[in-house]
């Protein structure tokens, strides 16, 4: 979290997994460019592994990002393969590139 490649949108929050579990994020984050897509990276306290499709706790990342001003449909389940112990990897909307944008993200395919 302390790389010069991320930008962090978001602090310390608890999200609620589907089956009632709280969990303790540190941060919401995002590399500072990319092509596109952007993988939005949540860490936690603990492990959290097998939950990287838990709608309840996707959601509520998603309802995080809005108290901090992302105004655009929810986000989704991220490959699997990049899932680690305490780290939730999503995909986000196209409409998400406008919120990381304003928080200094640089779309690079923008220079082609």
């Amino acid at each position: 979290m302390n790389n010069d490649t991320d930008i962090q949108l978001s602090g310390p929050f608890k999200a609620t997994d589907g089956s009632g579990r709280t969990h303790d994020a540190t941060a919401i984050r995002i590399f500072d460019e990319g092509y596109g897509a952007i993988d939005v990276y949540v860490d936690f306290k603990a492990p959290i592994s097998g939950l990287h499709k838990d709608k309840a706790l996707i959601n509520a990342v998603a309802a995080q990002l809005r108290t901090v001003g992302y105004k655009g449909p929810d986000l989704s389940a991220g490959d699997p393969v990049l899932q680690e112990g305490r780290l939730l990897v999503l995909e986000s909307p196209d409409e998400f590139s406008t919120f990381a944008a304003s928080k200094g993200w640089k779309d690079l395919s923008e220079d082609f």
